[in-house]
């Protein structure tokens, strides 16, 4: 077993989850009427009431105890001090300094004044699209951007531009491209008009495979349309480090953002990455998201760890995956704005915790990250609730909500808060069988049917949720929120051991594509494969090398 199983504050934790296990939510709350505000925070102008969860008066102490040991607080420090925390790749994750307003220091240099400089160059180009000023090859104004980038330099510029939608620009619509199945481009291009399309590539080292390949294609397909190879430098910017390799593409340098190699790309929205967010929203309210982030950064440093928002929901979910071993956990936003929310957090948990060895490279003998799922509600509350409220499996839940809409129609935002209050009431209380019976008795059923019934119509309830209320989705609660998640992550893998900033997983695939690939180019039949690969390349591709190339000539990049 590992030192942090066999340690004192886990086994501790071990002990106390037998005794908390025979406890009933219900019945904790019954005996405490204080028991939500005990057990609520607030800050950055977020709230989490997180209540609803397995905990007694001994729990908090005893997860605090384990963050403690751990050394949660001198993580915080190190992160904020610009250290090289992501250690198998030898560099900081010193996302919070693209957000600072004061000096912040890496490898001995402040690195501020670098953020605050390109930032301005964001700025200057931003503004200049927005007013119309900066114009295609043709003289007319950008009115479509279309961001290509996969990962972090897609979930989060998309899941931003989507949340914000109330606060875009009326003349410019935003496009993601991600998908390197050509049907992803083909579908944007259908939708804009080259002359006033404006293309971002976002790619660090500018060879991303996926990237590059996306951005060739829409490279083509605006030299065709317009007839000339210096639209190229009209209609596209670079968000790269890169300037050889964007200079042979067309983009001219003044058009090519930089970031750095401290800046992890599921961290990146804040950084140049956030370019087509900024187009859309405008840069005060990208600095408003900024602002809201920074506001949680101050918290997360500052707080006592008992009282500091990002840790407590940290230390719930080591809880629950760890001492009650729950395998998932629900991402439940009640604001159709945040419907890409969930897939966002996917990456930002998973990627970044998603691992079973140890920082010093030994084996873990724990769970680590639990799979991230959800969609919006209501719509989820008739698909999958079902199997939250009655399966057999206990799935926590983070719901989201504000109290104010941006779009207050008739009584449909009240509507929406009665489900989103009720369905975390009904996880907790559940329904006994003698209250099933009660209201079936009063529905006037009685004798064998009834008691056939009884079964179906029980829920167990004892199901943990934390409820996060916004006042309002805006720029500066939408920054809150998303570095409230950045730092659960960073605090779980702190006490796993485990580094949070890599992401060798998403290689191997990568590497194997690339043989597959040269395996096509090659005259001979493609060799050290397993026989089932072997026989999907020789089904699905080499079958007839000619014919993708005879169907890409029907499509819209002719």
């Amino acid at each position: 077993m590992s030192k942090l199983t066999q340690s004192v504050a886990w086994t501790k934790l071990q002990t106390h989850a037998t005794r908390v296990r025979a406890t009933h939510m219900r019945d904790l709350f019954e005996a405490d009427p204080q028991r939500a505000a005990r057990y609520t925070l607030t800050a950055a102008g977020i709230t989490l009431d997180y209540s609803k969860n397995w905990l007694v008066d001994e729990t908090l102490p005893l997860l605090v105890s384990l963050a403690e040991q751990e050394q949660v607080g001198a993580s915080i420090e190190r992160m904020f001090l610009g250290e090289r925390i992501n250690n198998t790749e030898d560099r900081a994750a010193f996302h919070v300094a693209l957000r600072a307003n004061a000096p912040m220091h890496t490898a001995g240099r402040d690195v501020v004044p670098d953020v605050v400089r390109v930032r301005a160059a964001m700025r200057s180009f931003v503004d200049s699209v927005r007013d119309g000023t900066a114009k295609g090859h043709t003289g007319k104004p950008m009115r479509a951007i279309v961001n290509i980038g996969i990962g972090g330099s897609d979930l989060g510029p998309l899941m931003a531009t989507e949340a914000l939608a109330p606060y875009r620009h009326p003349r410019l619509t935003p496009y993601f491209v991600s998908n390197v199945d050509g049907t992803h481009l083909s579908e944007v291009l259908k939708r804009v008009d080259p002359e006033t399309t404006l293309f971002i590539v976002a790619s660090k080292t500018f060879t991303t495979q996926e990237t590059i390949a996306n951005a060739l294609s829409a490279r083509e397909w605006l030299v065709s349309a317009l007839g000339s190879e210096q639209a190229v430098g009209r209609h596209f910017v670079a968000l790269s480090t890169n300037l050889q390799a964007t200079a042979q593409f067309g983009i001219d340098a003044r058009n090519v953002f930089e970031f750095w190699d401290w800046v992890g790309g599921r961290y990146s929205v804040w950084s140049a990455v956030g370019l087509s967010l900024a187009l859309a929203i405008g840069m005060d309210e990208f600095e408003q998201m900024l602002a809201g982030a920074r506001a949680m950064d101050e918290h997360f440093k500052s707080a006592p760890l008992e009282a500091n928002m990002p840790v407590v929901l940290a230390l719930l979910g080591i809880w629950c995956t760890n001492f009650f071993g729950t395998r998932s956990l629900a991402i439940l936003p009640y604001d159709q704005y945040l419907a890409r929310f969930p897939a966002y957090l996917q990456q930002l948990e998973m990627e970044s915790n998603g691992k079973r060895v140890r920082r010093d490279g030994e084996p873990v003998d724990y769970a680590t990250c639990p799979v991230i799922w959800g969609e919006p509600g209501t719509n989820g509350q008739h698909a999958f609730y079902q199997l939250l409220h009655q399966g057999s499996e206990i799935i926590p839940a983070d719901f989201i909500a504000p109290v104010r809409t941006h779009n207050p129609l008739g009584q449909h935002h009240r509507l929406l808060l009665a489900n989103f209050i009720a369905q975390t009431e009904a996880l907790m209380r559940g329904k006994t069988s003698a209250e099933v019976r009660a209201e079936l008795v009063k529905q006037g059923l009685t004798g064998a049917a009834l008691e056939a019934l009884v079964p179906h119509k029980v829920f167990l309830g004892n199901r943990p949720s934390n409820s996060i209320v916004l006042e309002q989705l805006t720029p500066h609660t939408l920054g809150a929120l998303i570095a409230l998640y950045e730092h659960k992550v960073y605090v779980q893998g702190s006490i796993w051991g485990i580094n949070s900033f890599d992401q060798w997983g998403v290689e191997l695939g990568k590497q194997l594509a690339q043989r597959v690939l040269d395996d096509l180019a090659g005259p001979d039949e493609p060799s050290e494969h397993d026989a089932s690969t072997q026989g999907l390349i020789k089904r699905m591709l080499l079958a007839d090398r000619a014919a993708p190339l005879a169907v890409a000539k029907k499509g819209p990049l002719s």
